[in-house]
């Protein structure tokens, strides 16, 4: 009997042979993701749409089983099922694999988690076996979102686990190994049911795997922020990346020196030249293989900061007070801008079906964005922020200061965090569920998106203010390139939760540093400024970001709130906003020694009926006006705040006292949504409003 059935499985070999002479014949293996399920129209599962790609030369058959396990001891074992007897007998010359999603079952991965690589091996050289020369491809498996319904219980942490465990049998076994993960976990609306990819998900597969196999990456490109007039980070090993055919060698020229690598099975390819000061030369960067010649010219090396965060950072310098005064004389070539404007903004109205299907493409920001030197056309539309930082560091440090914006009006924090970091994170990983009735999402957020996706056909259709949106379409492409450091205007659209965001804005913090793979790139923010309709939480908020001061390491705020606007949101006063960030970094970041900050409370103490409280960042307090220092307030234990009645400075000491507190325990300064605080330091720079409270 057992010669009967070696003999069948030959025959079957033969006539797959036969009818298949001359072409190649690729297997697609998997589970329910491979056969396609929740897609009724069988010609777009990804192996119909990779047939339909490939071509004629090729005859693609779909082994998908939906269910199925890799492990052998598994719930459903691919092993035991009629497609892994069809794929055996078709013989294929290449193999696509895609398994170890239903491995994370509890059923799975909790008991049989140490044979998962020994069973993958073991699938990998039966393949093998039956085709000695058959290529065997294995996947990064497609991702599970955090509606289903394992998600937090097992299957977000299991998951990953088999993900790296696939990458150890792909280095092992020197079998290819293809990313179907990293396009598609950026991609929740191809997935109605949070497993599953749709139609249009399908075919970003096919096309991975189309890629893989005919090696056509389209040819030799550079990452998008590579172009003339670019600023290098110094100091740091220059890293220039991009993409080509794999296999291809390629070849850079940068200083008089010539580095080559070969692009990498997935395409990918990047160089490294040692780091280098910032010498005053302008460079010439040339990139070739075989087929392309790339040239990039005027290109320095000096420090490149980021410039993120909502519409306060993205106010344009035209329209700042300063512009015209500024605008005229603002011509520069060692100061430079990437400016990465978004495409649309967020009218009160519903988007159109093509604006639809370009946030859920991530094609939010434009494509086409250049590095420009500043002068008055480039620094009008610019940041004016960005714009008075860079220029005062490139005034003082006396090299090329290379500023890339990307700051989104209204934006909230969480837009701007990485997808893994909030679904691994204990409490913030509920700020994906339910978004549009999500009360940890600020009201406007959602309700300015209601409007802008009312005609959306798709439930699951993407929102810029939409968790991880923002890192995914407008950061994911930036960290690999190295930076100086990170200046940031954020918070009005958080500002209605001031304890989450003490949870968010460290973990942003945190996300972007390991993005960037640095752990002490510097970050300096604003601290809210004021403004008084509609703004009460205004006051707690601020006093939470001079909080997380002590929290954030290597971090800096920058006051403003003494040049906010009653009722406006976007005060037009930017230049003194920009010039007290770079008194941070000049400081911190620079080792200048000049004073980086107005002051900042440290202490209370209450003696008799007095508040006595002690500053940092000052010498000598006064009073921006020569006045009276305004707006402190002073209670007991009950913490009903009464104004001070006489106010004093002594050094870098405030002392307070109000008749109609008796025994003060709390003190508190320009506390109201719109502050008229006028206590500076000897520099003249805004004490942060405070209260001992907390």
């Amino acid at each position: 009997m057992k010669r009967i059935s070696i003999a069948i499985a030959f025959l079957f070999v033969f006539l797959s042979t036969t009818m298949a002479e001359g072409k190649i014949k690729v297997a697609c293996v998997g589970n329910s993701v491979t056969f396609g399920a929740g897609i009724d129209d069988r010609t777009k599962t990804y192996p119909a749409q990779l047939q339909t790609m490939l071509g004629d030369d090729y005859e693609v058959r779909n082994f998908g089983n939906s269910g199925s396990t890799l492990l052998k001891k598994g719930h459903k074992p691919y092993w035991n099922q009629k497609e892994f007897s069809d794929v055996i007998a078709f013989a294929p010359d290449v193999v696509i694999i895609h398994l170890g999603l239903n491995d994370t079952d509890p059923r799975n991965w909790a008991r049989y988690r140490d044979e998962f690589t020994r069973d993958y091996i073991a699938l990998i050289d039966t393949f093998k076996s039956v085709n000695p020369k058959a290529e065997v491809m294995i996947c990064r498996m497609t991702p599970i979102f955090h509606t289903h319904s394992r998600f937090k219980s097992s299957t977000r942490d299991w998951f990953w686990q088999i993900q790296q465990a696939i990458g150890l049998v792909a280095e092992t076994q020197q079998v290819k190994l293809l990313d179907l993960n990293t396009p598609m976990h950026r991609r929740p609306d191809l997935f109605p049911d949070a497993l599953h990819p749709n139609a249009e998900g399908a075919k970003i597969i096919a096309e991975t795997v189309y890629k893989t196999i005919t090696k056509d990456f389209g040819g030799l490109k550079l990452a998008p922020v590579f172009t003339d007039n670019m600023v290098l980070q110094r100091n740091k090993p220059i890293k220039i990346w991009g993409t080509a055919n794999p296999c291809t060698k390629i070849s850079v020229w940068f200083g008089g020196k010539k580095q080559t690598t070969t692009a990498q099975s997935d395409g990918k390819w990047q160089i490294l030249f040692p780091k280098k000061p910032a010498d005053g030369k302008k460079y010439t960067v040339t990139i070739e293989n075989q087929n392309k010649k790339i040239t990039l010219q005027n290109i320095v090396i000096g420090d490149v900061w980021l410039c993120s965060g909502q519409s306060n950072m993205e106010f344009e310098l035209k329209n700042a007070s300063t512009a015209k005064q500024d605008i005229p004389i603002s011509a520069n070539s060692n100061l430079r801008f990437f400016d990465r404007k978004a495409k649309f903004g967020f009218p009160a109205e519903a988007y159109s079906q093509e604006q639809l299907e370009t946030l859920n493409q991530l094609r939010f920001f434009n494509e086409n964005t250049a590095w420009q030197e500043s002068g008055p056309a480039t620094s009008a539309e610019f940041s004016a922020v960005g714009y008075y930082f860079g220029k005062m560091l490139q005034d003082s440090l006396n090299i090329p200061i290379g500023l890339i914006n990307n700051a989104v009006g209204g934006s909230p924090t969480e837009a701007w965090i990485d997808r893994f970091t909030l679904e691994h994170h204990p409490r913030l990983v509920d700020m994906l569920y339910n978004w549009a009735k999500n009360d940890y999402i600020h009201p406007w957020c959602r309700e300015r998106a209601a409007q802008n996706l009312e005609n959306a056909p798709n439930p699951l259709q993407r929102h810029p203010y939409h968790p991880a949106y923002l890192y995914e379409s407008g950061m994911e492409d930036l960290v690999d390139l190295p930076i100086a450091g990170v200046i940031w205007y954020q918070g009005e659209s958080n500002a209605h939760n001031v304890e989450l965001h003490e949870i968010t804005f460290p973990t942003l913090v945190e996300s972007w540093r390991k993005a960037f793979n640095n752990s002490e790139l510097p970050f300096y923010y604003v601290q809210l400024s004021s403004m008084e309709v509609g703004r009460e939480t205004w006051g707690h908020f601020r006093d939470s970001q001079r909080r997380l001061l002590s929290v954030i390491p290597n971090s800096g705020m920058a006051v403003s709130s003494d040049f906010g606007n009653r009722t406006d949101v976007h005060p037009v006063d930017k230049k003194p906003v920009g010039e007290r960030l770079a008194r941070w970094a000049l400081a911190d970041t620079y080792n200048f020694k000049i004073v980086k900050s107005g002051p900042l409370f440290k202490n209370a103490t209450f003696v008799n009926n007095k508040a006595i409280i002690e500053f940092t960042e000052a010498d000598e307090l006064r009073t921006s006006d020569g006045g009276a220092v305004k707006t402190v307030e002073v209670a007991g234990d009950d913490k009903v705040f009464y104004p001070a009645d006489i106010v004093r400075t002594v050094g870098n000491r405030l002392e307070a006292t109000s008749y109609k507190v008796q025994h003060p325990a709390f003190v508190r300064y320009g506390w109201a949504s719109f502050s008229e605080g006028n206590l500076v330091n000897e520099a003249g720079l805004p004490a942060s409003t405070f209260s001992s409270e907390l």
